[in-house]
């Protein structure tokens, strides 16, 4: 098959399979989006109207609340039983009527601004009215029509009635009375007088307007009869469409529907309040609520036209220059699977093809760095992995160094005076036996490298320690070492002997050395361990002593004792513990000190090592 035909069949298919999944997938999606749309629209409505009724209602029932204050007031209940040319009682009840009101507004701030008035009328014919807005009003009491008005608007069940009037001329249709009969002071079965409270029509309002409802929406309000309570001073109320909506809506079982008002579709959607019998409406433009869907339609339209031409072109190109392309990414592939990295010459194309020629040669350049990469990452986790090892060694040199140098500066002190004392005294050879043993434990010190000391050394250093102790104390003292002269070249840790004799000098002895004092040091091999005793018959550590120190020494806790204050003994077991973790540093964990005693009856020390341990550089 050659190009021209493969490319013409490819064309084809192309064209039928995007030709029907666009206007599937068109058709579908409009339809499907168009019942959502409708469905969320009216779900919105039904909301918004729901919370507008709502908050109407309570808003309502605020004022209920205050109306129900002044109906069980005394002195309002005791006003209608005055007679009607009675002007002391008048003036009396009036006055504190009035007072009563004020306190009352001014103790509820949210009402303060949005009430306008509030009059107690009796049906002897007296009233008392409180104006919340102009204080300086002249009450002239009520006219004749007004007066009936009231008493024939308001029911005899004492249930609160809702008027869409007021007591002012002026003030007609702008606000809302909340009124109820009201018995007397005596609790008869007739009913004495009224109470009634006038709020601004402009605050209900303002609950509504809180409520988005497009551009062109807005609320109204209408009563039992029809009549409109309040309607958006955008729009001027045609009465006899409110009343074909009023029937409509009675009409309604779900509250929705559409209908030609103002010379526009709208659509209505209403809730009547169980609280105020008012019918709250909100109505919209329909062309406005379709707008998402005309928009939906026409984008549809346009991106699936588009998207048709770019994809015809391309799969005619695509049909055109297919087998070529193939071919060439066929053989290149082919040289890939031997291990030769072999690039395609791009040519000036922006279709698949190119794509994928471009998306191999970048395959190719890819692969190529990640392997270089692979073996740089290789490189370079091995010199991490030996630079941790390094800095490991380095931590330990430190830790090591540092505990090294942990020399007890009160020896060091001591010896100093007493060299300067024989110095002044005498010139002796005391002095120079002194001096040339310290200088032997000084060098000897401050070595830092872990070269193989052996236990002749150590046994060295203790005897240099000797020569300096038996000059300050003044005295002879023998050591009893009982190490087999085949176990003189073993190797040990520095600086780990002599630290353990001078601990048993320092709280062994505490009260003097006596004749029958000694310390003996012997070593042995056992179960691959080589193990250095030094014991001495002093008076031991106390048992609490004696498991703070094995404590310490099991959790490796070097210098957590407090130091001790001028002129007082330190506990000791610091110097035990640096021995420890020496022995540890150089041989591992489980190597190091083991501590016996039985107070009273003196204390053995043992210093566990390996063997045949392997020489560490650093």
């Amino acid at each position: 098959m050659n190009k021209r035909t493969l490319s013409g069949q490819m064309y084809g298919y192309f064209s039928i399979i995007i030709i029907m999944s666009l206007a599937t997938l068109g058709i579908v999606s409009y339809l499907q989006s168009s019942r959502a749309l409708d469905r969320q629209v009216e779900q919105y409505m039904e909301q918004m109207i729901e919370s507008a009724s709502y908050q109407t209602d309570i808003y309502l029932q605020t004022y209920e609340l205050l109306n129900n204050a002044f109906s069980s007031n005394s002195d309002v209940r005791a006003f209608f039983e005055i007679g009607s040319n009675d002007s002391y009682e008048y003036y009396y009840y009036s006055d504190r009527i009035k007072k009563f009101a004020s306190s009352s507004v001014q103790s509820i701030v949210t009402l303060y601004k949005q009430l306008n008035s509030i009059y107690v009328v009796g049906l002897q014919g007296r009233t008392v009215i409180y104006d919340n807005q102009n204080f300086l009003i002249q009450e002239t009491g009520l006219s004749s029509a007004t007066y009936r008005t009231l008493i024939d608007s308001i029911p005899n069940d004492g249930k609160i009635t809702l008027l869409n009037m007021s007591i002012r001329p002026e003030d007609q249709g702008t606000v809302i009375t909340l009124a109820r009969k009201v018995r007397g002071a005596a609790y008869g079965p007739e009913f004495k007088g009224i109470v009634a409270i006038e709020f601004k029509l402009q605050e209900l309002a303002k609950i509504w307007d809180r409520v988005n409802i497009g551009k062109d929406g807005y609320f109204f309000i209408i009563d039992e009869k029809g009549t409109p309570i309040y309607h958006s001073p955008r729009v001027e109320p045609d009465a006899q469409m409110l009343d074909k909506i009023s029937r409509r809506i009675e009409d309604s079982g779900n509250k929705v529907f559409s209908a030609q008002y103002n010379g526009q579709n709208r659509m209505f959607v209403a809730r009547k309040s169980d609280y105020s019998n008012w019918t709250l409406v909100v109505s919209m433009p329909v062309h406005e609520l379709r707008k998402p869907i005309s928009t939906i339609r026409t984008t549809t339209m346009a991106v699936g036209l588009i998207t048709l031409l770019i994809a015809l072109f391309l799969a005619f190109r695509f049909g055109q220059s297919i087998l070529a392309p193939i071919r060439q990414l066929k053989d290149s592939m082919r040289e890939t699977e031997k291990g030769n990295w072999r690039h395609i010459a791009e040519i000036n194309r922006s279709d698949e093809i190119g794509g994928l020629i471009h998306s191999y040669n970048l395959m190719v350049t890819r692969l190529s760095e990640m392997i270089d990469k692979v073996y740089a990452a290789e490189l370079q986790q091995q010199k991490d992995a030996l630079q941790i090892q390094e800095a490991e060694l380095e931590r330990h040199r430190v830790e090591f160094q540092a505990l090294q140098l942990q020399i007890n500066p009160h020896f060091l002190y001591n010896t100093l005076e007493t060299i300067n004392c024989y110095a002044i005294v005498q010139d002796s050879h005391e002095i120079t036996e002194m001096v040339e043993a310290m200088a032997f434990m000084l060098r000897y010190s401050i070595q830092t490298n872990l070269e193989e000391i052996t236990v002749a050394n150590e046994l060295n250093h203790v005897r240099n320690y000797m020569i300096i102790l038996r000059h300050r104390i003044a005295r002879e003292f023998e050591i009893d070492v009982a190490i087999s002269p085949s176990l003189l070249l073993e190797k040990m840790v520095r600086l780990t002997l002599q630290p353990v004799v001078e601990n048993c000098f320092q709280h062994a002895f505490v009260n003097g050395i006596e004749p029958h004092h000694f310390i003996r040091i012997d070593a042995k091999k056992e179960n691959d361990f080589f193990r250095i005793i030094v014991e001495d018959n002093g008076v031991g550590i106390p048992p609490e002593r004696l498991r703070e120190l094995q404590s310490r020494l099991n959790e490796n806790r070097l210098a957590d004792e407090p130091p001790a204050a001028a002129g007082k003994r330190r506990h000791g077991g610091i110097g035990l513990l640096n021995v420890h973790r020496r022995i540890q540093m150089v041989f591992g964990e489980q190597f190091g000190l083991q501590l016996e005693s039985e107070y009273g009856h003196g204390c053995r020390i043992i210093l566990s090592m390996p063997e045949l341990p392997h020489k560490i550089h650093l």
